[in-house]
């Protein structure tokens, strides 16, 4: 008997013990038969976003959300139960899934606080968090059935969406925290119409707080600051057909993010690995003139003016004394009728003048315009607006098309640059009295722009004079190439003219020696084609890494001048930043930050150092490295395409964070220019498209050919010319044919540790789409992000047969970095065409 209640006690004893490590720690998944607990955190693949139960300082509810892991401050960027909140005390409540397949949230008293409330059609569902940072619940059967990005609450990540379904009436809107401590909803919310063009907005309630303009299918109008390219960071879908439209971040960086706050601020934030802190991007509204309808009907606000408001020629302050009392928001009314509106007979009707229309430029647009549809050009659309009396205002945007205003003109301003060309109708005499100060203005702009000609040419000189001995050295250098990219010619001499370089620290040799050890070889890292890389430390002892070029190389100048431009702009936390150079004599130096771990081949390629890297951090650096070509080809101020993308040119901090480095064979573009033809070929071999080493042309999927090699590398711990001896060309080869024989993941590293199968066969897919053998088959990398975050589907690859070695077996390769190990610096491979 006291053996069986021995026994028993132990027995108890296991089971709390095996209670007590399931509600503790890291779940990377929740089932019907594992829920999570307040003491759990669900975790995303790449250890970006984590899902809990979170306290806020000074409250005493309890909530469960998601936000960034391992940032400090974190974000809070989706609360399930923000108007339901659990009480601090309750320590059983658990977010589980229920019987019919619903995520639930439930207290400790089995009492449901909140749930998914969606169909199911199978008996198997279970929850995931993202990298993108969207919770999932997935069907075993049929996929994804719900997600948080269906429900966003403050937050908007890239790759999210908000906006308005006419036909069902779903509106996703943005609404903000009640107050910084409290999630519960707020006031302000953030959202698009569904007007043609669409346009976004804050609210107050329902009143309208902040507009963001028309959407011109790149840009929204009414925000100055916005430009025509990807880097704008917004993009706006509309279906004219199913009633939808929606506007998303379209910046693929996931360390980025948009949100409304308490106060009713639209602000984007991004993370800054230097600074090691959250840092702000843009916010609106950024003056009083971006408060909706500041200066009232018919009232024009500029906030370099004093006061910030005035009337549209042709109107006058509705209130005076409430005017001078700096009150506008009654606006302004017409100081004189307008002719149209007269109560004229038939026969006295050819002696009433005609009503003209004022010009004002560099304005955002008013409110509550219309768009007519059937209008080609900005003749016909004055045309309509002076053969109707209703129409008060007119503008013609080649990107919309005519816009006209049958109603007050409404929160009106204007920009010191950009904006648009507003038409407002005025009596005849006004309009004349406005022609008149229009030309006083006119000259007026005229002779002072010829000053400031005349300034800044003198400045120019200057600093020409000041320093000529940088452009000496950088002019010197003739570009071989003929193509069609900013290289051209003298372009690259022009391009140096306009952007200054010199912003960046420029190092005496003195100073380089001290902290190279005079470049002993102690301290050398590595060796590629246009020189060495040593270790070095600078008086402030900050570690760098010293490119020190070699004076033989046909390149080395062109390579120094092409990273100095290019680098020097381009900021991302996955590429690697310059941080000075030196010139003195024949020495041409760029000093870059220090990467402790070096280059990602060191671990990869090596059969001791590659089990450090399990399949979480590998996804990781996937994809980090797309995100950063991503910011490459369309979200950075420049077009740049790399040219040399490969494992050795991959290069990790001491958090394993990867870094894309060396610029020198890089090259960037104007305008939407898709395809380049050049006579030289460089690169390496076993990266390169075929369209490029074959025919010589390169365009942005030329890197995305490259990214699908270094993947599947990444993926099998393999170098793509490495399989010679096992029946195959290559890497490439290879996975296609594990791939076709449905054993895709025979091609995992076996010295990786995996957590998720569904992941490593996703990105053996898309990496088989890009090395696809034509570049109209291969995605570009915007949807590669998309893909590897698992928000996108994937269409089926084809065979990839071109395998440069393959061609060219015998032929001779410049490889003396083939042989040594990329360490903390670029290796370039130069294959001149014959």
């Amino acid at each position: 008997m006291r053996l069986m209640i021995s026994w028993c006690s132990c027995l108890v004893i296991f089971c709390l013990l095996q209670a007590s490590h399931r509600t503790s720690g890291v779940a990377y998944n929740i089932t019907p038969s594992e829920p999570l607990f307040p003491n759990q955190t669900l975790v995303s693949s790449g250890n970006i976003f984590e899902l809990g139960f979170f306290t806020l300082s000074g409250s005493e509810n309890q909530y469960i959300g998601i936000r960034y892991k391992n940032l400090t401050p974190s974000k809070i960027v989706w609360v399930a139960n923000r108007e339901q909140p659990l009480p601090y005390t309750d320590r059983s409540a658990k977010l589980t899934i229920g019987s019919d397949g619903n995520l639930k949230l439930m207290d400790g008293q089995e009492n449901i606080v909140w749930s998914t409330n969606v169909s199911s059609r199978s008996n198997y569902t279970l929850a995931v968090l993202l990298d993108s940072g969207n919770f999932v619940l997935q069907d075993g059967i049929y996929g994804e059935i719900w997600g948080s990005f269906e429900d966003p609450t403050d937050t908007l990540l890239p790759t999210m969406k908000i906006g308005v379904n006419v036909r069902t009436g779903v509106k996703k809107f943005l609404i903000s925290w009640r107050s910084d401590s409290d999630p519960f909803p707020g006031s302000f919310s953030t959202g698009m119409t569904s007007e043609t063009p669409p346009q976004a907005f804050t609210w107050n309630g329902l009143t309208p707080y902040w507009r963001g303009g028309q959407w011109d299918k790149s840009k929204f109008i009414g925000i100055a600051t916005m430009d025509q390219s990807y880097s704008s960071g917004f993009t706006v879908q509309q279906d004219t057909q199913k009633g939808t439209t929606y506007y998303s971040v379209n910046r693929y960086d996931i360390f980025l993010y948009m949100f409304i706050s308490p106060g009713g601020s639209l602000t984007i934030m991004y993370w800054d690995d230097g600074a090691r802190a959250w840092l702000m991007d843009w916010a609106a509204p950024n003056n009083t003139c971006e408060i909706y309808g500041t200066c009232g009907p018919f009232g024009v606000c500029n906030s370099l003016n004093s006061p910030i408001c005035r009337c549209i020629d042709g109107f006058v302050p509705k209130s005076n004394e409430e005017w001078n009392s700096l009150n506008w928001t009654r606006g302004c009314e017409r100081e004189m009728e307008l002719n149209c509106q007269k109560n004229t007979s038939t026969s006295t009707y050819t002696n009433v003048k005609k009503d003209a229309f004022w010009q004002m430029s560099q304005m955002k647009l008013p409110d509550s315009g219309n768009y007519i549809s059937d209008i080609g050009d900005e003749e016909e659309c004055e045309s309509w607006c002076r053969s109707n009396c209703s129409c008060l205002a007119y503008s013609y945007v080649s990107t919309i098309g005519c816009m006209v205003w049958s109603k007050d003109l409404i929160d009106l301003q204007e920009f010191p640059t950009a904006g648009e060309d507003l038409f407002v109708r005025v009596a005849h005499v006004k309009a004349g009295g406005s022609r008149h100060k229009a030309v006083i203005i006119s000259l007026s702009t005229i002779a002072g722009i010829i000053f400031f000609a005349v300034f800044v040419f003198v400045l120019c000189k200057w600093r020409a004079n000041k320093t000529g001995n940088f452009r000496r050295l950088l002019d010197s250098a003739d570009t071989p190439e003929k193509s069609t990219e900013l290289t051209q010619g003298n372009a690259w001499q022009k391009q140096l003219k306009q952007d200054d370089s010199l912003e960046l620290t420029l190092y005496s040799f003195d100073s380089i020696l001290l902290a190279t050890n005079k470049f002993s070889t102690t301290s050398k890292l590595g060796q590629g084609g246009f020189g060495s890389v040593y270790k070095g430390k600078l008086k402030d002892g900050k570690e760098v890494a010293v490119k020190r070029l070699s004076s033989t190389s046909a390149q080395g100048v062109e390579e120094f001048k092409n990273e100095i431009i290019l680098i020097s702009k381009l900021q991302h936390r996955n590429l690697v930043k310059l941080v000075g150079y030196c010139i003195e004599g024949e020495e041409k130096i760029l000093v870059y930050e220090y990467l402790s771990n070096k280059s990602l081949d060191t671990f990869l390629f090596d059969s001791r150092k590659k089990a450090e890297l399990d399949w979480g951090k590998r996804f990781q650096i996937i994809q980090e490295i797309a995100r950063g070509l991503l910011y490459l080809h369309r979200d950075s101020c420049l077009r740049v395409i790399h040219r040399d993308l490969k494992v050795s040119n991959i290069l990790l901090d001491e958090k394993m964070n990867p870094k894309i480095s060396d610029f020198g064979l890089a090259r960037m573009f104007e305008g939407t220019q898709v395809l380049v033809n050049t006579q030289k070929i460089v690169g390496t071999l076993g990266y390169m498209s075929p369209e490029y080493a074959m025919g010589g042309i390169f365009s942005e999927r030329s890197d995305v050919y490259s990214f699908g090699v270094l993947l599947l590398e990444i993926v099998s711990g393999k170098k793509n010319t490495a399989l010679y001896d096992q029946g195959h060309l290559n890497l490439l080869s290879y996975a296609w044919q594990l791939w076709s024989d449905g054993k895709a993941l025979d091609l995992t590293d076996v010295a990786m540790a995996v957590s998720s199968h569904l992941e490593v066969t996703r990105c053996i897919h898309v990496g088989l789409l890009c090395v696809q053998d034509h570049a109209t088959d291969r995605p570009n990398m915007s949807n590669v992000v998309l893909m590897l975050s698992g928000e996108s589907d994937l269409p089926q690859p084809r065979q990839p047969i071109f395998t440069f070695q393959a061609e060219m077996p015998n032929r001779s390769i410049p490889s003396q970095q083939e042989s040594i190990r990329s360490v903390n610096t670029i290796t370039n491979t130069v294959v001149e065409g014959r």
